[in-house]
This record gives C-alpha cells, structure tokens and sequence, in this order.
C-alpha cells in the first residue's frame, strides 16, 4: 500500500515565494522603444559567502564599478555592501554610431553569525571581484563554576 501526503495549497505561501524570487532576480537591462535609453535598475550583484575555520570570505561580482564608489560597512553584525555603476561604450564603424550606458546602484546586506569580528575586516578589489574577508572572534570556552556546600 503507498501512501500519499496531501498538503493543501497555500496561496499566502505561493505569493510569498513569488514574490521573494521576483524581489531577488536581478532585473534586466531596459531598453527605451526608440533605442537612446539603456540602463540597468535594481542591479544586484551575485555573492558568494563562504565560511572557513578563521574567516568568513564573502565575493562579490561587480564588473564596470569603481572602487572608489564601493562602501563596505559593518554594523550590529550585519555586513554591507552598497556601490554604483557609470559606464558609457562609444562604438562607431561602417558609418553607424552606437553608443550605450549602463547605469546602476546596488545595496546588499548580509546577517553574520556573532562570531563575525567587526574590528577584523578587510576588502579588496581587484578585475570586477569585491572579495571581503571577515575574521572570527576567539572561540569562549565555558566558564566552569563550582558548587560549594555548606
């Protein structure tokens, strides 16, 4: 004999999950109907996080940004990463002229376990990777208490 699991339709959690997938892709390029306006609107870089034995290594791709327009911060244990794109590419050939921009702000926020050590910070970038590198704290041994008798 098989037996099935019936689980009803929850349509608060279908839209729920629509929504959190629609709010998580990244948006595309829009390109105005007469082809002079092209830019990029809720551009979110993709982010690995990885956890090691004595850091946290967090990459972030973000071809075309400046460094110097990143802003990294880390509050209350959550970490950020905000920053903006400006590019422009000039094309001209065959007597056709091209020209695109792409223009674009992002902000990404991560919670990190407590034992993310704010004052062990450190970023870099270097070919379109933001790589963040984020120590730990020491491991607390329990504190052992003894019992006294009276």
């Amino acid at each position: 004999m098989t037996h099935m699991h019936y689980l009803p339709r929850n349509i608060f959690r279908d839209m729920s999950e629509d929504m959190s997938r629609f709010l998580n892709a990244r948006l595309g390029t829009y390109v105005s109907t007469d082809g002079t306006d092209t830019f990029e609107e809720g551009w979110l870089p993709a982010v690995d996080i990885k956890e090691e034995d004595d850091k946290f290594l967090v990459r972030a791709d973000i071809p075309g940004v400046d460094p110097k327009d990143i802003d990294v911060s880390m509050e209350n244990g959550v970490l950020s990463i905000r920053g903006k794109r400006e590019s422009e590419f000039k094309d001209e050939k065959n007597g056709y002229r091209r020209i695109e921009r792409v223009y674009g702000e992002f902000n990404r926020q991560f919670t990190l376990p407590e034992s993310a050590d704010p004052e062990k910070v450190v970023a870099k970038c270097e070919k379109g990777v933001l790589e963040i590198t984020i120590g730990k704290t020491e491991a607390r041994k329990p504190k052992r208490i003894s019992v006294k008798t009276s």
